[in-house]
């Protein structure tokens, strides 16, 4: 082999000795990008993955199910594409984008591209700057209830969602349709879980 054929070898093997890692990041950020399994009615598909994986982080699976598993993301796009007026959706579409906007100015990154541990850290930022809902008193507010913003709100949906669907109400919480007689002084251990009727 002469001095060219060897300088020349020499330049591929770094040149690819370089790239390769490159590559590498390259394949694994387009196989770690979410992805929509369904067609948003509302959402458009970023900001559909936005709410999927917010309402992954708040309402994960563990021993039961999580907001992925019933569809809390779709019941969320469906509520907004049916009930919210034109001025509510764009509402919905710029509270969106200054989160994520916020989200990348502090992180570096959109909501759905942090990793897990930041997503809690930037939902507990959220949690303490966020104004909270006023106490009720069967189920109406006391007081004048100021505006909580959007990630109270964007939360309580979700909650809402997550609970109000078939398979938390009949999986996890107790379900009883026809719930007998009222006997108001049970201890706490026999009643068990809440019930969702």
């Amino acid at each position: 082999m002469n001095r060219r054929e060897a300088l020349r070898k020499t330049g591929f093997l770094a040149g690819a000795s370089l790239a390769a890692p490159s590559l590498l990041a390259l394949l694994q950020s387009c196989q770690a990008e979410p992805r929509l399994d369904w067609t948003p009615e509302f959402l458009s598909d970023d900001e559909a993955v936005f709410v999927a994986s917010f309402v992954d982080t708040l309402l994960p699976t563990t021993d039961t199910p999580g907001a992925l598993d019933v569809k809390a993301d779709m019941f969320m796009d469906k509520i907004w594409a049916h009930t919210y007026d034109e001025a509510g959706q764009q509402a919905v579409r710029a509270d969106i984008a200054k989160f994520n906007a916020d989200c990348t100015a502090s992180y570096g990154k959109p909501f759905a591209e942090l990793n897990e541990e930041d997503r809690k850290k930037l939902m507990l930022e959220a949690e303490a700057a966020s104004p909270t809902f006023n106490g009720g008193v069967w189920g109406t507010a006391v007081g004048e209830q100021k505006p909580v913003g959007f990630y109270r709100s964007l939360k309580s949906m979700a909650i809402w969602a997550y609970t109000t669907s078939e398979k938390v109400g009949t999986e996890v919480l107790t379900y009883d349709p026809i719930p007998g007689g009222y006997n108001g002084c049970l201890p706490l251990e026999e009643v068990g879980n809440r019930y969702s009727l």
